[in-house]
């Protein structure tokens, strides 16, 4: 990349989102998060120094703390904290990394802890139900009603993310040998298995499929009545609405069952290590968290092994 004169910060704001974009690789939903990230810190700066005149070079650490604590004023949750200065550590590194700055001041900033909350999830008898309604849906043989049962077999069976099930073309789904490939985080592909019912599910929903004008073997799985693919807010807005319609499912969300899925699994004593490569997690420490969900099989093994138990 061309030096950027140090006075120009959007110019340097804009080489790095093309950077994350074109060499990184990145989906335009997580471009879009770093730039809106970076926007929230421009902002600050501007009040921070009285003047739209700054440049990055001007930014030290005790800037970037106070940077954190406007964003606490400001009712930020941790998480939320952490995940921008995720990105601003990622944009100084660029910065540094380009010669464009001589120095980065993200380097000995120490950030809020994170606050480890449990994942929301459905306990087994509240996915019978969810499926059970599901099911029903399908009998009716409708494009809906066969497409909402062949996604919740997919989200759930295989743990998929929304933006994985979204994308999923026909030529990437084998019915044959029960497995999807999927384009995760960071655009790294995985294969997944699907369950049996999922299959059967997908079987169910082609013939409707086709009905709208959507090409046999080719295109996206996931179609919309006109034939073209399914949008992540419709995916979404059909899933929650099978969820407000349990009882259990009222308070969840799309990847509540991307969630349910890890902790139905550790509960029936799976592998952790064969969990993360089944949810497409980069790191160990991403998966753990369900293991704290997984009261129950702690409990059955304490019964089943303590002689007292």
């Amino acid at each position: 990349m061309a030096r950027t004169p140090p006075s120009d910060p959007e110019a340097l704001v804009e080489g790095f989102l093309r950077h994350l974009a074109d060499e990184r690789g990145l989906s335009p939903h997580t471009v879009t998060a770093y730039r809106g990230d970076l926007d929230d810190l421009q902002t600050f700066l501007t009040g921070y120094y009285g003047t739209p005149d700054w440049g990055w070079e001007h930014v030290d650490r005790l800037t970037l703390r106070s940077f954190l604590g406007w964003g606490r004023r400001k009712g930020l949750a941790r998480s939320t904290l952490a995940r921008k200065l995720s990105a601003v550590r990622t944009f100084f590194r660029f910065l540094h990394r380009e010669d464009a700055l001589p120095a980065n001041p993200t380097r000995s900033l120490r950030g809020p802890r994170r606050e480890r909350t449990l994942p929301a999830h459905l306990r087994p008898r509240g996915m019978e139900a969810l499926f059970e309604v599901a099911e029903n849906r399908a009998a009716e043989n409708t494009l809906r009603g066969t497409r909402l049962l062949a996604m919740l077999e997919l989200l759930y069976g295989s743990g998929l993310r929304l933006s994985e099930l979204h994308g999923v073309d026909l030529p990437a789904l084998d019915l044959m040998g029960d497995q999807v490939k999927v384009l995760g985080k960071g655009r790294k592909e995985r294969i997944v298995p699907i369950t049996p019912a999922a299959a059967r599910a997908v079987r169910r929903y082609l013939p409707r499929r086709e009905e709208t004008g959507a090409e046999p073997h080719r295109g996206p799985l996931l179609v919309n009545q006109g034939g073209s693919r399914l949008s992540r807010r419709s995916i979404q807005m059909e899933v929650r609405r099978l969820l407000e319609s349990c009882d259990e499912g009222s308070e969840a969300s799309v990847h509540s069952l991307r969630h349910s899925f890890a902790t139905h699994l550790l509960d029936e004593g799976a592998d952790l290590m064969a969990v993360k490569e089944l949810l497409g997690h980069a790191s160990l420490s991403t998966t753990q968290i369900y293991t704290h969900t997984s009261r129950e099989r702690l409990r059955r093994v304490y019964r089943e092994a303590h002689p007292r138990g």
